[in-house]
Protein backbone atom coordinates (compact mmCIF):
# COMPACT_ATOMS: atom_id res chain seq x y z
CA UNK A 1 0.00 0.00 0.00
CA UNK A 2 1.27 3.41 -0.90
CA UNK A 3 0.45 5.51 1.79
CA UNK A 4 -0.79 9.41 1.74
CA UNK A 5 -0.66 11.36 4.16
CA UNK A 6 1.75 10.30 7.65
CA UNK A 7 -0.50 6.95 8.36
CA UNK A 8 2.65 5.72 10.24
CA UNK A 9 3.90 6.91 13.58
CA UNK A 10 6.17 6.63 15.69
CA UNK A 11 6.50 7.53 19.89
CA UNK A 12 10.29 7.59 20.95
CA UNK A 13 11.02 7.94 24.58
CA UNK A 14 14.22 9.62 23.98
CA UNK A 15 15.11 12.60 21.32
CA UNK A 16 18.45 10.82 20.46
CA UNK A 17 16.45 7.98 19.43
CA UNK A 18 13.95 9.88 17.65
CA UNK A 19 16.23 11.29 15.59
CA UNK A 20 18.05 7.80 15.14
CA UNK A 21 14.82 6.30 13.60
CA UNK A 22 13.92 9.34 12.00
CA UNK A 23 17.28 8.81 9.63
CA UNK A 24 16.42 5.16 9.66
CA UNK A 25 13.08 5.95 7.56
CA UNK A 26 14.67 8.24 5.81
CA UNK A 27 16.90 5.85 4.34
CA UNK A 28 13.74 3.40 3.63
CA UNK A 29 12.20 6.49 1.43
CA UNK A 30 10.31 7.79 3.68
CA UNK A 31 9.44 11.46 4.21
CA UNK A 32 9.69 12.50 7.86
CA UNK A 33 8.91 15.17 10.03
CA UNK A 34 9.73 14.43 13.69
CA UNK A 35 8.31 16.78 16.59
CA UNK A 36 9.33 17.53 20.43
CA UNK A 37 6.79 16.78 21.98
CA UNK A 38 3.27 15.99 20.42
CA UNK A 39 2.57 17.78 17.88
CA UNK A 40 -0.17 20.85 18.00
CA UNK A 41 -3.49 20.31 16.64
CA UNK A 42 -2.73 23.02 13.06
CA UNK A 43 0.92 21.53 12.85
CA UNK A 44 1.71 21.65 8.81
CA UNK A 45 3.12 18.61 8.01
CA UNK A 46 3.42 18.71 4.10
CA UNK A 47 3.65 15.66 2.28
CA UNK A 48 5.28 13.38 5.83
CA UNK A 49 4.74 10.15 4.93
CA UNK A 50 5.86 9.66 8.93
CA UNK A 51 5.99 11.46 12.09
CA UNK A 52 8.33 10.73 15.09
CA UNK A 53 7.20 12.53 17.93
CA UNK A 54 10.05 12.72 20.15
CA UNK A 55 9.69 12.62 24.16
CA UNK A 56 11.97 12.49 27.22
CA UNK A 57 10.27 9.67 28.84
CA UNK A 58 13.29 7.19 29.54
CA UNK A 59 14.31 7.88 32.49
CA UNK A 60 11.08 9.62 34.26
CA UNK A 61 8.43 7.58 37.11
CA UNK A 62 6.54 5.13 34.70
CA UNK A 63 3.21 6.42 35.31
CA UNK A 64 4.47 9.92 33.95
CA UNK A 65 6.38 7.92 30.77
CA UNK A 66 2.88 6.44 30.44
CA UNK A 67 0.73 9.65 30.34
CA UNK A 68 2.88 11.31 27.88
CA UNK A 69 3.21 8.58 25.89
CA UNK A 70 -0.98 8.55 25.65
CA UNK A 71 -0.65 12.22 24.41
CA UNK A 72 1.48 11.30 21.52
CA UNK A 73 -0.61 8.62 20.71
CA UNK A 74 -3.82 10.84 20.43
CA UNK A 75 -2.24 13.18 18.81
CA UNK A 76 -0.93 11.37 16.00
CA UNK A 77 -3.88 9.47 15.63
CA UNK A 78 -5.66 13.06 15.41
CA UNK A 79 -3.72 13.19 12.18
CA UNK A 80 -4.35 9.99 10.92
CA UNK A 81 -1.31 8.11 11.84
CA UNK A 82 -3.11 4.43 12.30
CA UNK A 83 -0.24 2.82 12.85
CA UNK A 84 2.65 3.27 15.69
CA UNK A 85 6.05 2.10 16.74
CA UNK A 86 6.97 2.29 20.76
CA UNK A 87 10.87 3.33 20.38
CA UNK A 88 13.47 2.54 22.78
CA UNK A 89 16.95 2.29 22.47
CA UNK A 90 18.73 -0.97 21.14
CA UNK A 91 20.23 -1.18 24.50
CA UNK A 92 16.81 -1.67 26.31
CA UNK A 93 18.03 0.89 28.76
CA UNK A 94 15.91 0.28 31.42
CA UNK A 95 15.51 -0.84 34.78
CA UNK A 96 13.17 -3.42 36.91
CA UNK A 97 10.95 -0.57 37.44
CA UNK A 98 11.39 1.09 33.94
CA UNK A 99 9.32 2.43 31.42
CA UNK A 100 9.66 0.23 28.47
CA UNK A 101 6.95 -2.49 30.16
CA UNK A 102 4.29 -0.03 31.21
CA UNK A 103 4.25 2.20 28.40
CA UNK A 104 4.17 -0.89 25.67
CA UNK A 105 1.04 -2.34 27.65
CA UNK A 106 -0.33 1.10 27.72
CA UNK A 107 0.00 2.00 24.17
CA UNK A 108 -0.77 -1.66 23.22
CA UNK A 109 -4.31 -1.20 24.91
CA UNK A 110 -5.09 1.98 23.61
CA UNK A 111 -4.12 0.68 19.82
CA UNK A 112 -6.42 -2.51 20.38
CA UNK A 113 -3.37 -5.06 20.46
CA UNK A 114 -3.40 -8.39 22.68
CA UNK A 115 0.15 -8.98 21.79
CA UNK A 116 2.87 -6.43 21.42
CA UNK A 117 6.48 -7.93 19.63
CA UNK A 118 9.67 -6.22 20.09
CA UNK A 119 12.66 -5.83 18.04
CA UNK A 120 14.93 -4.04 19.85
CA UNK A 121 18.13 -5.01 17.36
CA UNK A 122 20.15 -2.71 15.56
CA UNK A 123 22.48 -5.09 13.73
CA UNK A 124 24.55 -1.80 11.70
CA UNK A 125 25.41 -0.45 15.35
CA UNK A 126 26.53 -3.97 16.67
CA UNK A 127 23.25 -4.24 19.00
CA UNK A 128 21.82 -8.31 18.29
CA UNK A 129 19.50 -10.26 19.70
CA UNK A 130 20.13 -13.62 19.83
CA UNK A 131 17.74 -16.63 22.20
CA UNK A 132 16.75 -13.37 23.82
CA UNK A 133 19.59 -12.02 25.33
CA UNK A 134 21.19 -8.74 24.07
CA UNK A 135 24.81 -8.10 22.63
CA UNK A 136 26.95 -4.70 21.84
CA UNK A 137 29.45 -5.88 19.38
CA UNK A 138 30.65 -9.10 20.79
CA UNK A 139 30.01 -8.36 24.77
CA UNK A 140 27.11 -9.29 26.26
CA UNK A 141 24.62 -6.14 27.51
CA UNK A 142 25.50 -6.43 30.88
CA UNK A 143 29.83 -6.46 29.94
CA UNK A 144 29.23 -3.42 27.58
CA UNK A 145 29.58 -0.67 29.82
CA UNK A 146 25.86 -0.29 30.29
CA UNK A 147 26.22 -1.84 33.39
CA UNK A 148 27.90 1.83 34.24
CA UNK A 149 25.17 3.54 33.04
CA UNK A 150 24.25 6.61 35.76
CA UNK A 151 21.12 6.09 35.01
CA UNK A 152 19.95 2.87 33.52
CA UNK A 153 22.63 0.11 34.73
CA UNK A 154 22.03 -2.49 32.53
CA UNK A 155 23.21 -5.47 34.45
CA UNK A 156 21.02 -8.38 33.15
CA UNK A 157 21.44 -9.29 28.96
CA UNK A 158 18.00 -11.80 28.68
CA UNK A 159 15.39 -9.09 27.59
CA UNK A 160 12.82 -11.96 28.80
CA UNK A 161 13.93 -11.66 32.25
CA UNK A 162 14.18 -6.99 31.57
CA UNK A 163 10.81 -6.87 30.01
CA UNK A 164 9.02 -9.69 32.41
CA UNK A 165 10.39 -7.62 35.49
CA UNK A 166 8.13 -4.75 34.35
CA UNK A 167 4.86 -6.49 32.78
CA UNK A 168 2.05 -8.71 34.23
CA UNK A 169 1.93 -11.22 31.86
CA UNK A 170 4.26 -13.57 30.20
CA UNK A 171 7.13 -12.77 27.79
CA UNK A 172 7.76 -15.34 24.70
CA UNK A 173 10.23 -15.46 22.76
CA UNK A 174 10.60 -15.57 18.71
CA UNK A 175 13.87 -17.08 18.33
CA UNK A 176 16.99 -16.82 15.44
CA UNK A 177 16.05 -20.83 14.28
CA UNK A 178 12.38 -19.91 13.86
CA UNK A 179 13.18 -16.68 12.52
CA UNK A 180 15.60 -18.66 9.71
CA UNK A 181 12.70 -20.35 8.20
CA UNK A 182 10.65 -17.30 6.93
CA UNK A 183 7.53 -14.68 7.39
CA UNK A 184 5.26 -17.13 7.20
CA UNK A 185 6.60 -19.30 10.19
CA UNK A 186 7.39 -16.34 12.38
CA UNK A 187 3.78 -15.15 11.94
CA UNK A 188 2.63 -18.75 12.83
CA UNK A 189 4.73 -19.00 15.75
CA UNK A 190 3.27 -15.69 17.16
CA UNK A 191 -0.34 -17.14 16.43
CA UNK A 192 1.02 -19.94 18.99
CA UNK A 193 2.23 -17.44 21.67
CA UNK A 194 -1.15 -18.29 23.73
CA UNK A 195 -0.96 -15.90 27.20
CA UNK A 196 2.17 -14.15 26.50
CA UNK A 197 1.44 -10.13 26.10
CA UNK A 198 4.79 -9.65 25.11
CA UNK A 199 7.20 -11.22 22.33
CA UNK A 200 10.93 -10.70 22.08
CA UNK A 201 11.90 -11.38 18.52
CA UNK A 202 15.57 -12.26 17.74
CA UNK A 203 17.59 -10.40 14.95
CA UNK A 204 21.47 -10.53 14.00
CA UNK A 205 21.58 -9.30 10.43
CA UNK A 206 20.35 -6.98 8.43
CA UNK A 207 17.74 -10.19 6.97
CA UNK A 208 16.37 -10.95 10.00
CA UNK A 209 15.03 -7.53 10.18
CA UNK A 210 13.36 -7.43 6.67
CA UNK A 211 12.09 -10.64 7.59
CA UNK A 212 10.77 -8.82 10.68
CA UNK A 213 9.34 -6.04 8.39
CA UNK A 214 7.78 -8.57 6.18
CA UNK A 215 5.45 -9.62 9.51
CA UNK A 216 4.93 -6.32 10.83
CA UNK A 217 4.21 -4.46 7.60
CA UNK A 218 0.51 -4.80 8.62
CA UNK A 219 0.60 -4.67 12.23
CA UNK A 220 -1.29 -1.66 14.25
CA UNK A 221 1.65 -1.47 16.77
CA UNK A 222 5.01 -2.87 18.10
CA UNK A 223 8.25 -2.02 19.68
CA UNK A 224 11.48 -1.85 19.59
CA UNK A 225 14.63 -0.16 18.13
CA UNK A 226 15.47 1.75 15.08
CA UNK A 227 16.42 -1.50 12.91
CA UNK A 228 13.66 -2.66 11.91
CA UNK A 229 12.50 1.38 10.13
CA UNK A 230 14.41 0.83 7.27
CA UNK A 231 13.23 -2.51 5.58
CA UNK A 232 9.36 -1.56 7.03
CA UNK A 233 10.01 1.34 5.06
CA UNK A 234 10.88 0.40 1.85
CA UNK A 235 7.96 -2.00 2.06
CA UNK A 236 5.14 0.35 2.85
CA UNK A 237 6.29 3.12 0.48
CA UNK A 238 6.93 0.72 -1.74
CA UNK A 239 10.95 1.49 -2.86
CA UNK A 240 13.14 -0.85 -2.89
CA UNK A 241 15.89 -2.58 -0.66
CA UNK A 242 19.27 -0.45 -1.68
CA UNK A 243 17.47 2.66 -3.27
CA UNK A 244 18.76 5.83 -2.87
CA UNK A 245 17.07 7.79 -0.94
CA UNK A 246 17.96 11.49 -1.30
CA UNK A 247 17.36 12.99 3.11
CA UNK A 248 15.49 16.38 3.15
CA UNK A 249 17.84 19.65 2.05
CA UNK A 250 18.66 21.58 5.25
CA UNK A 251 19.90 24.60 4.00
CA UNK A 252 23.57 25.86 3.91
CA UNK A 253 25.92 25.63 6.54
CA UNK A 254 26.10 28.58 8.75
CA UNK A 255 29.96 30.55 8.72
CA UNK A 256 31.65 29.33 11.82
CA UNK A 257 32.94 26.45 13.65
CA UNK A 258 30.98 23.58 15.72
CA UNK A 259 29.71 23.77 19.40
CA UNK A 260 29.79 19.99 21.41
CA UNK A 261 28.11 19.65 23.97
CA UNK A 262 28.49 15.95 25.58
CA UNK A 263 26.41 14.28 28.79
CA UNK A 264 27.24 11.07 28.01
CA UNK A 265 29.30 8.79 30.02
CA UNK A 266 29.31 5.69 27.63
CA UNK A 267 32.62 4.07 26.20
CA UNK A 268 31.96 5.05 22.64
CA UNK A 269 31.55 8.65 23.69
CA UNK A 270 34.40 9.10 25.70
CA UNK A 271 36.48 7.19 23.08
CA UNK A 272 35.04 10.20 20.64
CA UNK A 273 36.07 12.59 23.20
CA UNK A 274 39.72 11.00 23.54
CA UNK A 275 39.87 11.58 19.81
CA UNK A 276 38.83 14.94 19.43
CA UNK A 277 41.68 15.43 21.87
CA UNK A 278 44.12 14.25 20.00
CA UNK A 279 43.31 15.40 17.09
CA UNK A 280 43.66 19.00 18.38
CA UNK A 281 40.36 20.04 19.36
CA UNK A 282 39.49 22.56 22.26
CA UNK A 283 37.96 20.69 24.71
CA UNK A 284 36.55 21.91 28.40
CA UNK A 285 35.14 19.73 30.98
CA UNK A 286 32.03 20.57 33.71
CA UNK A 287 33.07 19.21 36.86
CA UNK A 288 29.65 19.11 38.98
CA UNK A 289 31.63 19.15 42.19
CA UNK A 290 33.27 22.36 40.76
CA UNK A 291 30.22 23.86 39.52
CA UNK A 292 28.63 23.16 43.28
CA UNK A 293 31.23 24.51 45.40
CA UNK A 294 31.64 27.45 42.87
CA UNK A 295 34.74 26.78 41.85
CA UNK A 296 34.13 27.39 38.40
CA UNK A 297 30.90 28.84 36.82
CA UNK A 298 28.75 28.37 33.57
CA UNK A 299 29.52 31.93 32.90
CA UNK A 300 33.11 31.09 32.79
CA UNK A 301 32.76 28.31 30.59
CA UNK A 302 31.37 29.88 27.93
CA UNK A 303 33.27 32.93 27.89
CA UNK A 304 36.05 30.93 27.17
CA UNK A 305 34.27 28.75 24.45
CA UNK A 306 33.12 32.08 22.97
CA UNK A 307 36.71 33.34 22.34
CA UNK A 308 37.74 29.36 21.22
CA UNK A 309 35.44 29.44 18.49
CA UNK A 310 36.81 32.05 16.48
CA UNK A 311 39.53 29.94 15.89
CA UNK A 312 38.27 26.00 15.64
CA UNK A 313 35.28 23.97 17.04
CA UNK A 314 34.78 23.62 20.62
CA UNK A 315 33.75 20.22 22.67
CA UNK A 316 32.49 21.21 26.48
CA UNK A 317 31.28 17.80 28.29
CA UNK A 318 30.43 16.76 31.64
CA UNK A 319 31.20 12.96 30.22
CA UNK A 320 33.49 10.84 33.18
CA UNK A 321 34.72 7.75 34.13
CA UNK A 322 32.55 5.15 35.96
CA UNK A 323 34.75 5.90 38.91
CA UNK A 324 34.94 9.79 38.68
CA UNK A 325 31.11 9.82 38.12
CA UNK A 326 31.21 7.71 41.24
CA UNK A 327 32.78 9.88 43.18
CA UNK A 328 30.05 13.05 42.11
CA UNK A 329 27.50 10.53 42.86
CA UNK A 330 28.78 10.03 46.49
CA UNK A 331 29.70 14.11 46.99
CA UNK A 332 26.42 15.35 45.66
CA UNK A 333 24.09 12.76 45.60
CA UNK A 334 23.34 10.27 42.61
CA UNK A 335 20.25 12.40 40.65
CA UNK A 336 21.78 15.59 42.02
CA UNK A 337 25.00 15.04 40.29
CA UNK A 338 23.11 14.62 36.99
CA UNK A 339 21.33 17.11 36.82
CA UNK A 340 23.78 19.96 37.77
CA UNK A 341 25.64 18.77 34.56
CA UNK A 342 22.07 18.53 32.53
CA UNK A 343 21.77 22.47 33.63
CA UNK A 344 24.92 23.35 32.74
CA UNK A 345 24.99 22.12 29.25
CA UNK A 346 21.62 23.11 28.11
CA UNK A 347 22.64 27.16 30.03
CA UNK A 348 25.67 26.74 27.86
CA UNK A 349 23.59 25.72 24.99
CA UNK A 350 21.00 28.85 25.52
CA UNK A 351 24.59 31.17 25.71
CA UNK A 352 25.95 30.16 22.35
CA UNK A 353 23.67 28.46 20.04
CA UNK A 354 23.01 32.14 18.22
CA UNK A 355 26.89 33.18 18.83
CA UNK A 356 28.13 34.47 15.16
CA UNK A 357 31.46 32.04 15.26
CA UNK A 358 28.93 28.71 15.75
CA UNK A 359 28.07 27.40 12.48
CA UNK A 360 26.18 24.17 13.87
CA UNK A 361 25.80 22.28 17.54
CA UNK A 362 26.57 18.60 18.74
CA UNK A 363 24.63 16.98 21.25
CA UNK A 364 26.19 13.64 22.84
CA UNK A 365 23.26 11.87 25.15
CA UNK A 366 19.78 11.34 25.40
CA UNK A 367 18.93 13.29 29.00
CA UNK A 368 21.51 15.74 27.77
CA UNK A 369 20.04 16.37 24.30
CA UNK A 370 16.33 16.47 25.74
CA UNK A 371 17.86 19.09 27.80
CA UNK A 372 19.26 21.44 25.06
CA UNK A 373 16.36 21.08 22.71
CA UNK A 374 13.55 21.91 25.37
CA UNK A 375 16.51 24.81 26.75
CA UNK A 376 16.33 26.31 22.91
CA UNK A 377 12.86 25.82 22.69
CA UNK A 378 13.16 23.92 19.81
CA UNK A 379 9.65 22.41 18.35
CA UNK A 380 10.59 20.14 15.03
CA UNK A 381 13.64 19.24 13.46
CA UNK A 382 13.76 18.47 9.32
CA UNK A 383 15.93 15.14 8.83
CA UNK A 384 18.91 15.70 6.68
CA UNK A 385 22.51 13.37 5.57
CA UNK A 386 23.92 10.95 8.53
CA UNK A 387 27.07 11.42 10.09
CA UNK A 388 26.88 8.06 10.99
CA UNK A 389 24.29 5.44 11.37
CA UNK A 390 21.39 6.55 13.32
CA UNK A 391 23.08 10.39 13.81
CA UNK A 392 21.75 11.91 11.07
CA UNK A 393 22.08 16.21 10.66
CA UNK A 394 19.22 18.06 11.31
CA UNK A 395 17.57 21.47 10.94
CA UNK A 396 16.09 22.83 14.80
CA UNK A 397 12.99 24.87 14.25
CA UNK A 398 10.85 26.68 16.08
CA UNK A 399 7.27 26.63 16.68
CA UNK A 400 6.33 28.74 13.70
CA UNK A 401 8.70 26.64 11.22
CA UNK A 402 11.34 28.89 11.66
CA UNK A 403 14.67 27.37 10.98
CA UNK A 404 17.51 28.57 14.35
CA UNK A 405 20.36 25.98 13.38
CA UNK A 406 21.52 22.71 12.40
CA UNK A 407 22.42 20.27 15.25
CA UNK A 408 22.60 17.30 15.52
CA UNK A 409 21.85 14.71 18.58
CA UNK A 410 24.06 11.67 19.35
CA UNK A 411 23.34 8.60 21.37
CA UNK A 412 25.92 8.04 23.65
CA UNK A 413 26.96 5.02 22.41
CA UNK A 414 26.62 5.63 18.71
CA UNK A 415 29.30 7.03 15.99
CA UNK A 416 32.78 6.07 15.15
CA UNK A 417 35.57 6.63 17.05
CA UNK A 418 36.19 9.53 14.61
CA UNK A 419 32.82 11.08 15.38
CA UNK A 420 33.59 14.56 16.61
CA UNK A 421 36.42 15.13 14.53
CA UNK A 422 34.91 14.62 11.35
CA UNK A 423 31.40 16.31 12.24
CA UNK A 424 33.02 18.97 12.98
CA UNK A 425 35.91 19.29 10.91
CA UNK A 426 34.01 18.90 7.80
CA UNK A 427 32.80 22.42 6.41
CA UNK A 428 29.24 20.98 4.44
CA UNK A 429 25.97 18.82 5.76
Amino acid sequence: MIMSGPAFGVIADDFTGATDIGSMLVRGGMKVVLTIGPPAADFDFGDADAVVVALKTRSIPAPDAVTQSLSALKALRRVGVSRAQFKYCSTFDSTPVGNIGPVSDALAAEMGCDLVVHVPALPVNGRRVYNGHLFVGTALLNESGMENHPLNPMTDPSLLRCLGAQVEGDVALINHAVLATGAENVRAALAECGGASHVIGDAIDEEDLRVWADVLQNADFFAGGAGLATPLAQRLTKTHAGAHVQPADIGPTRAGHTLILSGSCSKATLGQIEAFRKAGGAIRQVDPTLIEAGEDTVEAIANWAVETLANKPVLIHGSASPEDVRRAQARLGEERAGKVIERALSKLAEMLATQPHVARVIVAGGETSGAVVSRLQIAALRIGSEIDPGVPWTLALDAAGTPLIPIALKSGNFGSEDFFVKASMEGRL
